[in-house]
């Protein structure tokens, strides 16, 4: 077959994929797209409904994505019970990632410029490709701000805006990333792990955190856990992991934890602080991160790092209560030097797929933090159960 040839049975097959209003149609099985799918609404407090809807228009810059999989974030648990942000009816999901089905004629490539097509495996940011204050390669270190986010937006008549579907729909000026060359179960963990990328990189700001560091994480939920795998990708040796669970504690070593230390096993902060010192080799830490979003955690947390330590705090996204300290005895005597961390920006993001790669280099089995998964119809039972801090990280996954 000569190459004319094969270019115009190409031509024709990309001419029968395209609709009236420009949209490339092709699904992976090469038939049209089904006319509906669901979404689980959040109709209520603790209350999804499984809702059919039309599948919507795909204009000129959107893209129409099958998902495979979202995880379920503390975020979605918090809009579950309590609806913080007043935006009950929506789909919640903001963790997932799929495949592309459908797309505009004007979508070329993704937010790093890597070309993008009908096949593609793609994840979502919080932050807005369009915006001009957040890009990929200034040295920008602006974060999500107040930028709409896929899984945190109110219903409206597109109804497909968060991951916990069978398709959503991602309109133009969205940040999307290809991520193709990753596992499903590596993408569901993109988003998580690229708050820590960010909290590593605010922590290096103050020049405290080295190689050596003598390093304690509190807190070893799924985001304290990735937060020692950044570490220990980084090349940090001596990490040490703090929680009351050994379940959690055992997962910290697997991540990459030279110790861990149970804080049931000790009756103050100061015995806590002590053993904490015992296992870090005689030494307090030169730095710490606060991963837990419980006051009582911040309060005590001081007492673990030694004079002239920092300190990043990422345990809170959303207000999580007050927290008791001496600032005399905690910051100004010691001069540690704090740093707030919150979300991330594009290129955070983009880091964080290296992230993903060199940890499965190192062996840092990431892949076994997904401990439950669930299809879209228990979704109420997968949020009841994040809730009751079962396993480490729970996930939708859609069949097929």
């Amino acid at each position: 077959m000569q190459n004319n040839q094969i270019e115009q049975i190409v031509r024709r097959v990309l001419e029968d994929l395209t609709t009236a209003n420009g949209a490339n149609t092709a699904n992976r099985g090469g038939g049209a797209l089904p006319k509906t799918a669901r979404v689980a609404m959040l109709t209520g407090l603790e209350r999804f409904e499984i809702k059919e809807y039309p599948i919507p228009p795909i204009g000129d810059e959107d893209i129409l994505v099958r998902v495979e999989g979202c995880g379920v974030c503390g975020t979605d648990a918090h809009e579950f019970k309590s609806d913080p942000f007043g935006l009950i009816p929506l789909v919640l999901g903001h963790e997932g990632s799929g495949e592309i089905v459908a797309m505009g004629k004007n979508v070329r490539a993704d937010c790093a410029g890597k070309p993008l097509a009908i096949g593609d495996k793609v994840v979502t940011s919080m932050t807005l490709a369009d915006d001009p204050d957040i890009t990929m390669y200034d040295l920008n270190r602006q974060n999500l701000g107040a930028a709409s986010v896929y899984g945190l937006l109110a219903d409206d008549d597109i109804h497909f805006n968060g991951w916990f579907a069978d398709y959503i729909l991602i309109r133009g000026g969205s940040a999307v990333f290809n991520v193709s060359d990753l596992g499903l179960k590596e993408r569901l963990l993109v988003e998580p792990a690229a708050v820590l990328i960010h909290a590593v990189e605010r922590a290096k700001t103050t020049g405290i955190l080295r190689f050596n560091s003598r390093v304690a994480v509190q807190g070893c939920g799924p985001i304290g856990l990735l937060c020692i795998a950044v570490l220990r990708t980084m090349g940090v040796q001596n990490i040490v992991a703090i929680d009351g669970e050994n379940m959690r504690l055992d997962f910290a070593k697997k991540m990459g934890a030279s110790a861990t230390v149970n804080f049931k096993d000790f009756a103050n902060t100061a015995a806590l602080a002590d053993g904490l010192k015992s296992a870090l080799g005689g030494h307090l830490a030169d730095f710490a991160f606060q991963c837990t979003g419980a006051p009582a955690a911040h309060a005590n947390i001081y007492q673990f790092i030694r004079r002239g330590g920092g300190l990043c705090e990422l345990g809170f996204f959303v207000d999580g209560g007050n927290a008791s300290i001496n600032p005399h005895f905690d910051i100004c005597q010691k001069e540690i030097t704090i740093v707030g961390s919150w979300v991330y920006t594009l290129r955070d993001y983009a880091t964080t797929f290296d992230f993903l790669k060199s940890a499965k280099q190192l062996g840092l089995p990431l892949e076994t933090l997904i401990t439950h998964t669930y299809p879209l119809d228990k979704i109420d039972q997968a949020l009841r159960d994040n809730l009751a801090m079962k396993g480490i990280k729970l996930a939708i996954i859609n069949e097929g």
